[in-house]
């Protein structure tokens, strides 16, 4: 399937096969932030997202990877387990449903409390924001940066562009921040699939403020180069139209890589609609990272025409 236009060539970072059960970029983030966990002697990793959240799917198999249990508090109600939600019952997590309103607005608030409850039955717990999207979950896509500029010298490719999903942040900031910090001056592109109305921006901002303070880094860096497009939203968190459905089929026919509906499908989606249209940010070569987040394609199989 050949998506490159005159002026630019598209290519694909697979970031799905990072780490374990295809945990895509919430295993970079885990790298740092689970570890301080388990320094810090969590028994317990709890955390927040929505029903079929790859990040909370990563947390539950790496809880029971590393013999801990896993507390998950998720955004809506109850339903037959499928996708992500499925695997987070087979990993053995401790599920939490609250209401909409609620996970906007008090879902720290939450899991502080349910820490507080296994504190008084002297259990350690952690919490983990949303998609582990804080200052140490930051170093993640920090340290991908770095990888990328190894491959580019590897493959004799330097990449003008580099585009991500961005939801929580938290890969953004990374990917942003070590541009910034390396002077490579890539026009890093994210294409937000979470919420039209979010200020992306000011969340990536206070991430990398946060990550830069956890380094113990003084340099200050401009946030005047931050690009998210928010044209592919759609109607918000995981719902997906059938323009979006009908590009994973055919990316999915014709390459034989499988794209999710909540997130990559989304994304990719809205580059390769920008490469159509010619958008000036995405010429010469534009990397995409492939984030994982395959499982959640499953409860959405019926609206396949197969």
């Amino acid at each position: 399937m050949d998506y490159c236009r005159e002026n630019a060539r598209l290519f694909m970072k697979r970031d799905d096969f990072t780490g374990f059960e295809m945990g895509g970029n919430k295993v970079r983030k885990l790298e740092y932030a689970l570890k301080q966990g388990m320094d810090q002697g969590a028994e317990v990793f709890i955390t927040c997202g929505g029903i079929q959240s790859n990040h909370v799917r990563a947390v539950a198999s790496a809880a029971a990877l590393f013999s801990r249990k896993a507390h998950l508090v998720l955004s809506g109600s109850d339903m037959h387990p499928d996708g992500n939600y499925f695997l987070d019952l087979l990993f053995g997590a401790n599920v939490q449903f609250v209401s909409e309103e609620d996970y906007k607005y008090r879902r720290q608030q939450l899991m502080e409390e349910i820490r507080a409850s296994y504190t008084r039955r002297g259990i350690q717990a952690y919490i983990l924001p949303e998609g582990a999207s804080n200052g140490i979950g930051f170093f993640g896509y920090y340290q991908a940066y770095e990888e990328i500029m190894m491959q580019e010298r590897l493959l004799r490719e330097p990449f003008d562009t580099i585009c991500v999903a961005v939801g929580s942040g938290g890969t953004y900031a990374g990917l942003y921040a070590a541009n910034e910090m390396y002077g490579c001056r890539k026009r890093i592109v994210g294409f937000n699939i979470y919420d039209k109305n979010a200020d992306a921006e000011m969340q990536i901002a206070g991430i990398i403020e946060e990550g830069l303070r956890v380094g113990g880094c003084r340099n200050r860096i401009s946030y005047d180069r931050i690009h998210i497009v928010y044209d592919y939203v759609g109607e918000g968190y995981g719902i997906t139209s059938s323009q979006v459905m009908d590009f994973i089929h055919k990316t999915a026919l014709q390459t034989g890589i499988l794209l999710d509906p909540v997130y990559t499908g989304k994304a990719l989606y809205g580059v390769v609609s920008e490469l159509y249209k010619r958008n000036p940010l995405l010429t010469g070569n534009v990397l995409f990272i492939h984030t994982g987040g395959q499982f959640g394609i499953f409860p959405q199989k019926n609206r396949f025409c197969l």
